[in-house]
């Protein structure tokens, strides 16, 4: 392994804690001296990675450091190639552009030769089922589940049978053929799933709801049997 991979190997077991990790639990996971991990860490912290600790307390990375441009194995370049293809295909508008632009400020720094592989990737996404389109913009309700906003909703289930619910949304799922909100209903008291496309109507409200959004996710990955992913 090269210097460059083993300093992101580092970096991505330091993302991966989001507490505090001792410098020898950090050695043995990228398979260095204490030694070696203490100069590897001195080095990342000179270009800037904001890596705060000290020996027998524990490392932890800040979060919003931005990777310089290091190697990506070709395999990363490939996942994230084919996920932002996926996205471009199957999402919304925004989350569209957002997929190409992002793809597009990955190219910017990468080295010329790695910017090639990843233009001339050839994992395509195959054409699939065209998705109903929603009558609200999707775009509000990601953004009621970012800001742990309650939604009113004006919703028809799959019999045509209207309702007005106030949900607590904490997720939006994607399937092949639609996306679905997973919100707790408080005209239920339990978690339920709303079909975008069945929302009539959604409004954000002021109001935040009394739990936080990973609590409610934890919460209902329990009650499914869902385990638990890091991505």
């Amino acid at each position: 392994m090269s210097r460059s991979e083993r300093l992101l190997d580092l970096l991505q077991v330091l993302r991966r804690h989001r507490r505090p990790v001792s410098g020898g639990v950090l050695a043995d996971e990228i398979g260095v001296s204490i030694r070696t991990l203490y100069r590897d860490i001195a080095s990342l912290q000179a270009q800037g990675a904001a890596i705060e600790g000290e020996p027998g307390v524990g490392y932890i990375l800040k979060p919003g450091f931005l990777l310089p441009p290091l190697m990506f194995p070709p395999e990363e370049i490939e996942a994230l190639v084919l996920g932002s293809r996926w996205v471009a295909d199957r999402g919304d508008d925004p989350l569209r552009d957002a997929a190409r632009n992002a793809l597009a400020r990955i190219a910017a720094v990468l080295p010329p030769e790695l910017r090639d592989a990843l233009d001339a990737s050839a994992l395509l996404v195959g054409p699939g089922v065209k998705i109903p389109v929603d009558s609200v913009d999707p775009a509000l309700l990601r953004k009621a589940i970012r800001t742990e906003r309650k939604l009113s909703l004006s919703y028809s289930d799959g019999a045509g049978v209207a309702s007005e619910r106030l949900v607590w949304p904490f997720a939006l799922a994607f399937f092949d053929q639609v996306r679905v909100l997973l919100g707790w209903c408080e005209l239920r008291q339990d978690f339920r799933s709303f079909r975008t496309d069945r929302i009539v109507h959604a409004q954000a409200l002021d109001a935040r709801y009394p739990k936080r959004r990973q609590a409610l996710l934890k919460q209902w990955r329990e009650i499914q049997g869902i385990p638990h992913r890091d991505v």
